[in-house]
């Protein structure tokens, strides 16, 4: 399946653009020489991502929900929630963490969840930020980025062809993959 055409208001991204991108930011990072305790990604988009620099910096990784997208099938803004509660395997959230998501894009959720882990997690010594991508909207600028994106495009992820499918479809859509391969 081939990838549509980007212009300045959408963004078309393949799976190994993707995947090529969460390197290249691993690899920023790591040439920053900033060490880092533990990836916090931010569910959903920064899932991928934290499993990415988790495996990679060998740490440990914790996933923290936040949610404002839901309006308009996911692409109107909202109030931000954040879970009350997150997962990890190891003790609290203490230490240098790596604050991971896929973008900022008003900014809002990065600096919420920063001034939330701030105010809520004393063993926290240091965060920083590490996104794909930032939009030139975003009134947060993360230590980290790949793309800086002026125009403010709509970002189109290869994962989100799985908001519309549906369990009853997955036999047609596998059989379609197959015969495209």
């Amino acid at each position: 399946m081939t990838t549509p055409q980007s212009n300045d208001k959408h963004l078309w991204v393949s799976w190994d653009e993707y995947h090529r991108l969460i390197e290249r930011l691993a690899l920023k990072v790591h040439e920053s020489g900033w060490k880092f305790d533990m990836v916090l990604c931010l569910a959903r988009g920064g899932v991928r991502p934290g499993d990415v620099f988790s495996r990679i910096f060998d740490v440990p990784l914790a996933i923290l929900s936040t949610s404002s997208y839901r309006a308009e099938k996911g692409t109107v803004q909202g109030d931000l929630d954040i879970a009350k509660y997150m997962t990890m395997t190891k003790g609290p959230l203490s230490g240098k963490i790596l604050l991971l998501d896929d973008l900022a894009d008003s900014g809002v959720t990065l600096m919420k969840v920063v001034d939330h882990l701030k105010q809520n997690f004393a063993g926290v010594t240091e965060v920083k930020t590490a996104v794909i991508w930032t939009k030139g909207s975003s009134a947060f600028k993360p230590d980290y980025q790949m793309e800086e994106l002026p125009h403010n495009p709509w970002i189109h992820q290869p994962f989100e062809d799985y908001d519309a499918l549906r369990p009853h479809q997955l036999a047609a859509w596998i059989k379609k993959g197959e015969t495209a391969a």
